[in-house]
């Protein structure tokens, strides 16, 4: 049988990567879907039909300021530029003038993008007409809207609490809140530091010494502490609208949800399960996944999301390769410290005293590479920190290849390739 050949992103360019084809058990790509041609009008349809409330215009009336939240740099890959100038028009056309409208980049606990990347995530077009800003989880004025069941105090942007609130956004699995989009756009994209923290240490086990909570994992919502949690803070910031956007593998348009912050959103979860939630015949003795390019390998802190799909689809003590450029590999400059620790307990512990997000995703980037060797295909300057983090780093497919193989150690191994790793979830079958 022939070699197979994969051109699997990598940054904002490719890597070529041959494959013998016997040993390919699952390529993983989520499902084939008709995407949206014309885009301007998929949006509009969507605001004129919402779902769970009256339209939009009969939402927000002449007076109101008007806040619209916006995923950060790192979200690039949701096509902002296509679809806000839409939501602007119908706005106006609601009788709110563009003065009276300003975006809130919901950064939650990641840097302060910069203006040239409010003009790449949001078009020039926007930010000539309405004002962006970054909401910063430090420094802004926050406002205090309730505590939640599970003992978080809920502080909001204060400026965005005042005025009515529109959820925008891409909706996508995600490893610890189940899936993204919807209320990730208060919580944690608007709420103050602490709450932020008091929202993810959820995510640790209730039990001291046993790690990551079973339940706040990729594909999860209903036992998913995080989640319900980040549900309940959404609900005392009470949005006022919803527009998220659903995609196919190659990134286009799939759908736009509008209406209800929280049943337009499930609506779109839907759409994301039936997309994403790949079923594969097993696991492989060798999984090769690509994140998808940029922004989705900017950094470690997003490429785990990779790391943590393709770890599904492996077998226990098997190997992982991950093409991922890392051209922003120091973000959060917090991030690198967390690996440090000899062992994992103490590690737990020290995130257990004082979590932090980079602290939590750095817990779980070592602890998938405890299981089995983990090689990220990089950058050459990015090796040292690769290798300290307790993986393996290789500048080129053939390097990578060859590490595998020789971890391996056999010839009759299996493969499964996963070239937008960041996105799709691997099921295997029972």
């Amino acid at each position: 049988m022939p070699d197979k050949r994969f051109d699997l992103k990598y940054g904002n360019g490719a890597m070529e990567l041959v494959l013998p084809a016997e040993k390919i058990i699952n390529e993983v790509y989520g499902r084939p879907c008709e995407t949206i041609t014309d885009v301007p009008g998929a949006v509009r349809e969507a605001l004129r039909n919402p779902i769970g409330t009256p339209q939009l215009k009969d939402i927000v009336k002449a007076g109101d300021t008007v806040a619209i939240m916006v995923s950060d740099i790192t979200r690039a890959w949701v096509k902002f530029d296509q679809f806000l100038p839409v939501l602007l028009d119908e706005l106006n056309n609601a009788g709110i003038p563009d003065r009276d409208i300003f975006i809130k980049i919901a950064i939650g606990a990641h840097r302060l993008n910069t203006p040239e990347e409010f003009a790449a995530i949001c078009g020039k077009q926007v930010c000539d007409r309405v004002e962006v800003t970054n909401h910063d989880c430090h420094n802004d004025d926050l406002v205090y809207t309730g505590t939640t069941k599970r003992g978080v105090a809920c502080y909001i942007n204060k400026r965005v609490a005042e005025a009515k609130k529109i959820l925008t956004g891409g909706i996508v699995h995600h490893l610890m809140a189940g899936y993204g989009g919807g209320r990730k756009s208060i919580l944690p994209g608007i709420s103050g530091f602490k709450t932020i923290q008091g929202n993810h240490l959820l995510c640790m086990n209730k039990v001291v010494g046993q790690g990551l909570n079973p339940n706040t994992v990729s594909g999860v919502l209903d036992i998913n502490e995080m989640n319900e949690d980040m549900v309940e803070q959404a609900a005392l910031a009470k949005p006022d609208f919803l527009l998220n956007a659903v995609f196919s593998p190659e990134g286009n348009f799939v759908q736009f949800v509008a209406g209800h912050w929280h049943d337009a959103w499930l609506a779109g979860v839907k759409l994301v399960e039936e997309i994403y939630g790949v079923p594969v015949s097993a696991k492989a003795d060798l999984v090769v996944a690509s994140a998808g390019g940029f922004p989705k390998d900017i950094n470690l802190y997003q490429g785990l999301k990779t790391i943590d799909n393709a770890y599904l689809a492996v077998k226990t003590g098997g190997v992982i390769i991950c093409f991922m450029e890392l051209q922003d590999i120091m973000e959060p400059p917090e991030f690198a410290g967390w690996f440090k620790y000899k062992t994992a307990l103490e590690h737990e512990m020290a995130l257990r005293k004082h979590f932090t997000i980079p602290g939590y995703l750095a817990y779980k980037l070592a602890d998938i590479a405890r299981q089995g060797p983990l090689i990220i295909v990089t950058k050459p300057e990015n090796a040292d920190f690769v290798q300290n983090a307790g993986m393996i780093a290789a500048t080129t497919t053939d390097e990578a290849f060859a590490i595998a193989k020789e971890k391996i150690d056999r010839e009759d191994f299996t493969i499964t390739v996963m070239p937008v790793a960041a996105n799709t979830v691997p099921i295997v079958s029972k």
